[in-house]
C-alpha cells in the first residue's frame, strides 16, 4: 500500500514541476498508435538560413545538457544544477556557461536588442536566485534560464522563416528588425522559397510579343514585287524586259 502511495505521490508531483518548468529545448513528447508517449526532437522551422538552423540546433543541445541532462523523482535537471551546487563558485560558472555557451552563440543569428536582453535578464535571475542556499538551486533547477532562452530564439527564427518564405509585399513584420533571409551564402536554396529565375521574366508578355500581334498574324503574306525575278531564271541573269529580248533577237 505504502509504495502505492509513494508512486502515486510522484506522479502528482510531476504534474505539478511541470506547470512551472519550460518545455524540453531539444526534445518534444508525442503519443504513439499504441497511445503511449514518446520523445523525439524538435524539427527545424521552415524558411531558415543553412547557418541560422545550425545555430539553433547547437543552442537547444547545450540548453538541453545544461538545463533537462538527468533526470532524479520526476526533477530534470542539468549541468547548471549539479555545479551550482559549489557555494559562490558554482554560481558564477553556472552564469558564464549559460552566457557563453547559449546566449553568445544565439547572438550570431543577428538577434535584435530586445531579445538580447530578455536573454541576459533571464540569465541575471537565474543568476541571483543561484546565490541563496539549498532552496535557490531547486529554483534555479526549475527556472531552466537556458531552456527559455532557446525556446525565445527558435520562436524568433521560426517567424523570420515565415517571413522569408512569403510573398514581399505580403510580409507583416520589420524586414529590419526580423531580416528574413539572414545568413544565406550566395546561391543558397531555402526549402519551401520559390525563387524568380529569368525564364519566369521570358514566359511573361516580353515572350508572347515575339510571335507578333493579332493584326500582323491577320495579314496575307505579301505578293512578290514585278521587279523581283522568277525562281526559273538563273542566279546572275539580267531581268530584262520582254520587248528588248524580241529587239535583240
Amino acid at each position: 500500500m505504502s509504495n502505492l502511495a509513494i508512486k502515486a505521490g510522484r506522479k502528482l508531483f510531476e504534474r505539478n514541476l511541470k506547470q512551472y518548468q519550460p518545455a524540453d529545448p531539444l526534445y518534444e513528447t508525442y503519443v504513439d498508435k499504441k497511445g503511449r508517449q514518446r520523445r523525439r526532437k524538435r524539427d527545424t522551422p521552415p524558411g531558415l538560413s543553412t547557418r541560422d538552423a545550425k545555430i539553433l540546433k547547437s543552442v537547444q543541445r547545450r540548453a538541453h545538457y545544461l538545463d533537462k541532462g538527468f533526470s532524479l523523482c520526476g526533477l530534470r535537471f542539468g549541468w547548471t544544477f549539479i555545479i551550482g551546487i559549489i557555494p559562490g563558485a558554482g554560481d558564477i560558472a553556472d552564469a558564464s556557461l549559460n552566457y557563453f555557451l547559449v546566449v553568445r552563440k544565439a547572438k550570431q543569428a543577428e538577434i535584435p536588442g530586445w531579445l538580447l536582453r530578455q536573454m541576459l535578464l533571464n540569465n541575471a535571475v537565474s543568476a541571483g536566485v543561484g546565490f541563496i542556499p539549498i532552496a535557490g538551486d531547486v529554483i534555479l533547477a526549475m527556472f531552466k534560464a537556458n531552456s527559455r532562452n532557446a525556446a525565445l530564439l527558435e520562436e524568433f527564427l521560426r517567424i523570420r522563416g515565415e517571413e522569408f518564405l512569403k510573398v514581399e509585399r505580403e510580409r507583416v513584420q520589420d524586414p529590419q528588425t526580423v531580416k528574413p533571409g539572414a545568413g544565406r551564402e550566395p546561391g543558397e536554396h531555402v526549402p519551401g522559397k520559390q525563387e524568380r529565375s529569368a525564364s519566369t521574366f521570358g514566359g511573361g508578355w516580353f515572350r508572347r510579343g515575339s510571335k507578333g500581334s493579332k493584326k500582323e498574324k491577320g495579314k496575307l503574306p505579301a505578293e512578290p514585287s514585278a521587279s523581283a525575278p522568277s525562281p526559273d531564271r538563273g542566279r546572275f541573269v539580267e531581268d530584262v524586259p520582254a520587248n528588248d529580248q524580241a529587239k535583240q533577237a
